[in-house]
């Protein structure tokens, strides 16, 4: 089937069907605002605007009936542009298809398609394949003009690697040549202890208690934050983590001095979730396919977040009020005030807590392989780097002017 797209007058462009076409494809131009029908020549006109060009483009290929490769007329109206960035959403949905399946987190899949977009706002060309040469090319570009960090030019090749590999189909040996770039080794900013007890007294209600977590357990914040009633073990002093970093779950200590506060934590969040059962709601995300295994287990109090929002949000598709977590936003802010307020000259934010927390373990005797485990860590030499911290170099080593 072929759409054939002329110019028709001052104001609009005409669009007919070369062949016959079904129901969907009709309720596609129908849905075009201001669009009219020519029953004399038998064709559609629709207004010649770049927001409705940008519709009819976007109406047409979500019917399924047709392919980028597909035959489909267009004259210069219908620019380059238009193709072009149907061609990009319509690899972009390839690659978070191919990600959800692989079960990368939420944060990878949208990183990736970020970095493969903007790869292809620049090389994509029409009915030319993409060829990984122009991988080093784009790296370059990241590095000489943009200057980026190695490890963000490292995260954009992963993504076009992936891209090529998975959505190209194009063969891993023809992408040995490509430009891994050298990440140096840094030393983590950490707080001291008199530090980490002064920020945390600059906080107050939850997020003193969430600043705690951090530095008692070195969790990471989206961690703290993905927290649930369940994974409060009180009986074996001890946090389960879900879903971290790379889909793992993982245990860590239940510091004592925080038993009082969770406690308390978990009635506030009772005393919430009785208010929104009793209101008709309560109801909260389940991970995975849980909410199809446990149906009536969203509304149970095991299953609510260990911080919840304020206000519930609602599903405009639905009608349904929940309540989501809190966001990151909230608490990183907070922390950074405490820092200012501390008087503590460092460049820190909440993940500071968590080096703090190695460094200390270190300190404090316990071996490398525990600090590991308990900061999630896939490989020792990640958890490495705190031993730098504690090597005292230059500071060990008094200087001559301290002699005269």
């Amino acid at each position: 089937m072929n759409i054939v797209v002329k110019p028709f007058d001052a104001t609009n462009f005409s669009v007919s069907f070369d062949g016959s076409f079904n129901q969907v494809l009709l309720n596609a131009i129908r849905s075009i605002p201001d669009r009219k029908w020519n029953s004399e020549a038998k064709i559609w006109l629709i207004p010649n605007t770049q927001p409705a060009i940008d519709l009819f483009l976007e109406h047409i290929y979500a019917t399924g009936l047709f392919n980028i490769e597909d035959n489909i007329t267009i004259n210069e109206h219908l620019k380059h542009k238009d193709i072009k960035k149907i061609h990009i959403e319509s690899e972009l949905k390839k690659i978070e298809e191919a990600l959800i399946v692989r079960h990368y987190s939420k944060n990878t899949i949208d990183r990736y398609k970020l970095w493969v977009k903007d790869y292809l706002m620049i090389y994509y060309q029409d009915n030319k394949s993409l060829v990984g040469t122009t991988i080093n090319e784009y790296l370059k570009i990241l590095a000489l003009k943009r200057k980026v960090s190695a490890s963000t030019q490292n995260q954009a090749l992963s993504a076009l690697l992936f891209y090529f590999r998975f959505i190209q189909n194009t063969a891993v040996a023809e992408l040995d040549s490509v430009i891994h770039a050298k990440k140096k080794t840094r030393i983590p900013v950490v707080f001291s202890r008199e530090e980490v007890f002064r920020i945390i007294n600059n906080l107050e209600g939850t997020k003193k208690l969430i600043a705690k977590l951090l530095y008692g357990t070195g969790m990471r914040l989206n961690e703290v934050l993905s927290l649930r009633v369940l994974d409060i073990d009180f009986a074996c002093n001890e946090i389960i983590i879900r879903h971290g970093k790379g889909d793992k779950d993982r245990r860590v200590m239940l510091p004592k001095k925080l038993i009082r506060e969770l406690t308390e934590q978990i009635k506030k969040v009772k005393t919430l979730h009785d208010k929104d059962v009793k209101e008709g709601w309560g109801e909260v995300y389940m991970p995975q396919a849980l909410g199809a295994k446990y149906p009536h287990g969203c509304k149970e109090l095991k299953w609510q977040w260990l911080f919840p929002q304020k206000n519930r949000w609602k599903n405009p598709e639905t009608g349904k009020e929940g309540r989501w977590h809190l966001d990151e936003t909230l608490i990183q802010r907070a922390v950074k005030q405490a820092i200012l307020e501390a008087g503590i000259n460092k460049n820190a934010s909440c993940h500071t807590f968590r080096h703090s927390f190695a460094t200390h373990l270190l300190e404090a005797g316990y071996d490398i392989r525990t600090i590991q485990e308990l900061l999630g860590h896939s490989d020792v030499s990640t958890t490495m780097i705190y031993t730098h911290v504690l090597n005292r170099g230059c500071g060990g080593v008094i200087s001559p002017l301290d002699k005269i």
